[in-house]
């Protein structure tokens, strides 16, 4: 790792001295793709400046072990050990910026929400899960926009669809694709029992038409008038767009838009990212076979999370990890269960690329 390290270095310093040219400064474009290159090297320098330092400190630390002064020994074994575990704390950090990225980190997201089995309390809580991720968006200041919307009509969802805009979104949610389930007393039982239901989240990284190359002849596209609210216009018009992806079979319907080229536009954006999202699932079970390993099979059907309400307390069973404040969760604290998530697949990803 020190030699690659070396290496990054000589290439840090080449693009300093590049930066500082007036000829290179002049050409705007050249400018921003070296100036590119130097930040994302910028991030290894500081902890491998620190980790020579530390080395160089442990040497000369180790040559006054043999001091005659027994307190002096003492004192220089306590300085040792603080600097080894320095050590080990930069080498894991470098460690982490070796790990291979994820390409879709820095992507927004389209976020999907479902009702599945339990009903109206699915639905019920499906618009928990919505205004939940919803306020944890605002928090971080995040953009989000409805692109679709299927409501139960007593303040419940069938299923939302929602864009979230924002640096650093992807690699923050895309942990909480899967089943969360829900334990807790519905407001219409009368018996007080507890009842389970469940609802099915995506997160999808947002494609760009770079990133997905749609054939228009591999489309088709239906347009209907919307058959939910929205007054006497949308009854009239056929505003109300379906796309069929026929290479792959994935269908998109938008009808939120009185305009059907509005709703074509957001359809396709969601088309996108899940075209996207099945070649990267695709990709996943080649290479989990491959492997002979389900790790990061991103399968959705796994149930991930479980809420209870009586319990006031949230378990992600991938992780095993519970927390007894199912509240301030819902009101979008989500930090502490996603840095959970993501220090516990970070870890299983340095150490797939140590074996």
């Amino acid at each position: 790792m020190l030699e690659k390290l070396k290496e990054i270095e000589v290439r840090y310093n080449e693009l300093s001295d590049l930066l500082a040219d007036s000829k290179i400064v002049q050409n705007r474009t050249k400018y921003t793709e070296l100036a590119r290159e130097h930040a994302n090297l910028e991030e290894y320098m500081s902890p491998y400046r620190r980790l020579l330092t530390v080395l160089e400190e442990i040497e000369g630390h180790e040559t006054m072990l043999s001091d005659p002064d027994p307190e002096m020994r003492d004192l220089v074994k306590e300085e040792l050990s603080a600097l080894h575990s320095e050590q080990e704390a930069l080498e894991n950090t470098l460690k982490i910026l070796f790990t291979p990225k994820d390409p879709n980190d820095s992507k927004d997201v389209i976020l999907e929400i479902r009702a599945g089995t339990g009903g109206e309390e699915a639905g019920l809580f499906a618009a928990d899960l919505f205004r939940m991720y919803s306020r944890y968006a605002e928090e971080k200041n995040w953009g989000i926009e409805i692109l679709h919307i299927n409501d139960t009509g007593i303040g419940g969802i069938k299923e939302v669809i929602a864009g979230i805009k924002g640096a650093g979104a992807f690699s923050k949610l895309k942990y909480e694709s899967g089943v969360h389930r829900v334990q807790r007393v519905p407001a219409t039982e009368a018996s007080g029992r507890i009842h389970t239901s469940a609802v099915t989240v995506a997160v999808l990284a947002e494609a760009e038409e770079v990133d997905v190359d749609i054939d228009p002849t591999d489309l088709r596209i239906d347009t209907y008038r919307s058959s939910g609210a929205g007054g006497q216009h949308v009854n009239k018009t056929e505003s109300a767009v379906r796309i069929t992806h026929i290479p792959t079979g994935i269908v998109v319907s938008c009808q939120d838009e009185k305009s059907q080229h509005k709703n074509k536009a957001r359809a396709m954006r969601v088309l996108r990212s899940r075209i996207l999202q099945k070649r990267q699932e695709d990709m996943d079970k080649e290479i989990a076979s491959q492997r002979r390993s389900q790790v990061g099979s991103g399968d959705r059907s796994e149930r991930i999370r479980t809420y209870n309400y009586p319990q006031a307390r949230v378990t992600d069973h991938r992780i095993n990890l519970t927390l007894h404040r199912l509240p301030q969760i819902l009101e979008g604290d989500l930090d502490e269960l996603i840095e959970e998530l993501s220090t516990h697949y970070q870890a299983e990803a340095l150490s797939s690329a140590g074996s």
